[in-house]
């Protein structure tokens, strides 16, 4: 008979949701921070393959493209301690 090995510790998650994203290491807000940022770069993704053949105005919209993605990339990294800020306010 063969003698199983537990390759992780279990979890008790009878706590919902507070204890699935203790577990993943993120929060509420940062989860949606980190959803909004994949929108912004499915965005700016969609404006990168949309750009004309007029080379001024590819020039103009691919900057513009490559500013949103960095703008999303910022915030995916960043966005749960810039706004750690707003949230954790005190009055």
């Amino acid at each position: 008979m063969a003698k199983f090995t537990p390759l992780a510790a279990p979890q008790d998650l009878s706590g919902g949701f507070k204890d699935f994203f203790d577990t993943i290491g993120l929060t509420g807000g940062g989860l949606v921070t980190k959803a909004i940022a994949a929108v912004i770069a499915v965005i700016a993704v969609r404006m990168l393959l949309q750009l004309s053949n007029d080379p001024k105005g590819a020039l103009r919209k691919g900057s513009m493209a490559v500013g949103t993605l960095f703008v999303a990339v910022v915030l995916a990294l960043y966005g749960d301690t810039l706004f750690s800020t707003v949230t954790n306010a005190k009055g």
